[in-house]
């Protein structure tokens, strides 16, 4: 506003000096910005927002200021009267309703400022009937000016009171709205939070319930009907871990916590690794499954390879689950833009039975199967599509489809990627379908299985301490091939304890169990272990803080790999685990293959270590 008053200021003596004279309008100008500064000064807390309305002796000054700037900008239409007769007026009059104009839309919020600012224009504007009368206009003439300038003052005091209504209606609007946002940011962060406890929570028994599936397939005879039944529940196990996946990804989606990574990935290798995890069960469906244009596609580009697989996996398994003869092609495309990025775009088409353009409509609806009776016969939550548009829209891509009722439907995934640094980028195998972990180098074959004889216990087992280190270096290494493998495992909750210990059973392990973080660091004081599966989400001491005093301590086990086991997979949670020390990280519900892959990774990387520290030595 002081920079515009200036201006204002420093226009009306220019213009008006022909009228009035030079001498006049410059001291009426040092005057307006000598009281303009006064303002600045008096205001200067407000207009920093440190207090809404100045107080004290600075109010009293601020109300001053108010009131004699108000009446210096109103006294130079004194002068045009008296110096300027007639056109004088004129131009006196239209500059005091603009004035007048300009004070009341600015005060509208306080009336105290009102009073000082357009009292001081109004009551030189109610006196242009006397000056007419001066200058010897008829009567005829005057009164309707006098009038005039009556309901021009009435006119101002009328908006003033609107706007001001105005102002209080938009200030409790903004107060609800405001109150609305934090109830509606509760709401939301009470869902998540309930949503974390219900994955924990629920992704225990289906752990289990896939463990002990698996453990009775594989006892069981082939063509037993036992077997059959076994892999029923297996199969009713995967399709819960699927839904539960789903649900929190969405909650994740609306409540705008998950993120995309950007990190360099080989992309030809994704794709052609998800093209022959599909041709399984495309080929036991009776259907054909094609890649076309994998060649034109770049090499090393940078983006969340884990996302744009799950988009993938999503589409692909749409197209299988509505497609009952014919083919399933996956078209790929792809050119550098001006800006040198790659433009990517994926086409998923089918031979199923099409779309109608009403089913189209709510294709990408949460939880919409776009008709009647498919959640029965095909199964699934409606999820699948409305999270894959959301991803790839977090990717800075698009993804839409083309169908027709009766002939198929192609969907379309259209992407731009920056170019990717070859010796950086994270290879296919090294990505599980769902869920981001730790990429660890390839893992050795694993031993022939023999069934352990440890027995499990709630409490705390500890190790039994090793034997003392020969002086021969051939009989150490001799003794730790011989000797079984020493697994710490810290759950709070038996039958996460019983998942791993059925799935570890298998191989020549010793176990021992702890039920929570300060008996985990008991056991680790006791015992030598060579990796520890550890639960993030326990009483007392949770596992990212177990992990913390376990490095900081000075015990057997400061180097010991420790395998994070949560249902909280979001990207930040993940690296938090990393940054608390521990080494990799799997994904409740826990699955075999996932549980003894990561074993066999930190085994791999420990041996490493192991080797590069000795040749160093």
């Amino acid at each position: 506003m002081l920079p515009q008053r200036l201006v204002v200021g420093l226009a009306c003596a220019l213009l008006f000096s022909p009228i009035v004279g030079l001498p006049i309008c410059l001291g009426w100008l040092a005057v307006y910005l000598l009281l303009q500064a006064a303002e600045a000064a008096a205001f200067a807390p407000v207009t920093r927002g440190q207090v809404f309305a100045p107080k004290g002796w600075r109010g009293a000054l601020g109300d001053l200021a108010l009131m004699a700037n108000a009446g210096a900008y109103a006294s130079i239409a004194l002068p045009l009267w008296i110096m300027g007769g007639l056109p004088g007026g004129v131009v006196a009059t239209t500059l005091l309703a603009a004035g007048a104009i300009n004070s009341v839309i600015a005060s509208a919020g306080n009336m105290r400022v009102f009073l000082w600012t357009v009292t001081p224009q109004l009551a030189v504007l109610a006196l242009t009937p006397l000056f007419m009368a001066r200058w010897a206009v008829e009567g005829r003439f005057t009164l309707p000016v006098a009038i005039g300038a009556l309901a021009f003052i009435f006119f101002c005091l009328t908006t003033r009171s609107r706007l001001h209504a105005s102002s209080l209606a938009e200030a409790r609007a903004l107060k609800e709205a405001d109150g609305k946002r934090r109830q509606a940011e509760s709401v939301m962060a009470g869902r998540s939070a309930l949503l974390a406890a219900v994955a924990h929570d629920l992704r225990t028994p289906i752990g289990a319930i896939l463990t002990g599936a698996h453990e009775l397939t594989r006892v069981a005879a082939p063509s037993s009907a036992a077997r059959q039944q076994t892999a029923m529940i297996e199969d009713a196990g995967l399709m819960m871990k699927e839904l539960l996946d789903d649900l929190l990804d969405h909650a994740r989606l609306d409540a705008g916590r998950l993120k995309v990574e950007a990190r360099d990935f080989d992309l030809r290798d994704l794709l052609n690794h998800t093209f022959r995890l599909w041709q399984g069960p495309v080929r036991a469906k009776g259907l054909r499954l094609r890649l076309d244009g994998s060649r034109h596609m770049p090499d090393v580009v940078q983006g969340d390879a884990m996302r744009l697989r799950q988009v993938l996996n999503n589409l692909i398994s749409n197209a299988v689950k509505f497609t009952d003869t014919g083919v399933i092609t996956i078209r790929l495309c792809s050119w550098r833009d001006e800006a040198g990025l790659h433009v990517l775009l994926i086409d998923v088409a089918d031979t199923g039975p099409g779309m109608t353009a009403g089913q189209m409509d709510r294709l990408f609806t949460p939880f919409d199967q776009t008709a009647d009776g498919v959640a029965a016969r095909y199964g699934g939550s409606g999820l699948g599509l409305a999270i894959s548009r959301d991803l790839v829209e977090l990717m800075g891509g698009r993804l839409t489809v083309r169908s027709q009722a009766g002939r198929g439907s192609t969907f379309t995934v259209a992407l731009t990627l920056p170019e990717g640094v070859k010796e950086a980028a994270t290879p296919a195998s090294a990505l599980v379908a769902a869920v981001p972990v730790r990429s660890l180098p390839e893992r050795a074959p694993m031993p022939t299985p023999v069934r352990a004889e440890a027995a499990l216990r709630t409490d705390v087992q500890t190790a039994p301490v090793p034997t003392p280190p020969s002086v021969s270096v051939e009989a150490d290494e001799a003794h730790d091939a011989e000797r079984p493998l020493r697994v710490l495992v810290v759950d709070d909750h038996a039958i996460n304890r019983r998942a791993i210990q059925v799935i570890l059973q298998a191989l020549d392990c010793e176990l021992t169990m702890a039920e929570d973080g300060l008996a985990a660091l008991k056991a680790c004081e006791a015992g030598v272990f060579d990796v520890i599966f550890m639960d993030v989400r326990m009483p007392e001491l949770d596992g990212r803080e177990t992990t913390r005093r376990l490095r900081a301590g000075h015990g057997p086990n400061v180097a010991t790999p420790v395998i994070a086991v949560t249902a909280d997979t979001a990207p930040e949670d993940i690296a938090a685990c990393l940054e608390a020390g521990m080494n990799h990280f799997v994904a409740k519900p826990l699955t075999p293959a996932v549980l003894l892959a990561a074993l066999s990774e930190v085994l791999d990387a420990a041996d490493e270590v192991e080797v590069e520290s000795q040749a160093f030595a």
